[in-house]
């Protein structure tokens, strides 16, 4: 699984999430701070990405356009970024067999 990270969500997680998920970014590495929501959806759909969001307007959009992309909704709360890069690595299991194995279009991770 490839995620793309939000704009919300820090650059500083890719590190540490690119060995349980590689080639993962986050929107501001490939130049994308500007795009609209829309143009993300279709980014990430052209790359093979799974967006990873605090953003329910992702959600929003798998329910208009169907996946793909698959988005995954945080519903963490404010948790620094260290606590975020360790809630997608400890949950990456679940989030395989919601997202792949039950093809899921959209998942909520708390």
């Amino acid at each position: 699984m490839k995620l793309l990270l939000d704009e919300n969500l820090s650059r500083r997680i890719v590190p540490l999430i690119t060995s349980s998920y590689p080639g993962s970014s986050q929107v501001v590495l490939l130049g994308l701070e500007r795009a609209s929501d829309t143009a993300l959806w279709s980014y990430a759909r052209q790359h093979n990405f799974i967006i990873v969001t605090k953003d329910s307007d992702f959600v929003d959009l798998s329910t208009l356009y169907g996946p793909p992309p698959k988005v995954i909704l945080l519903k963490t709360g404010n948790q620094s970024w260290q606590i975020t890069a360790q809630i997608l690595i400890d949950r990456q299991e679940l989030l395989e067999s919601a997202l792949i194995a039950a093809n899921a279009g959209c998942v909520d991770l708390y």
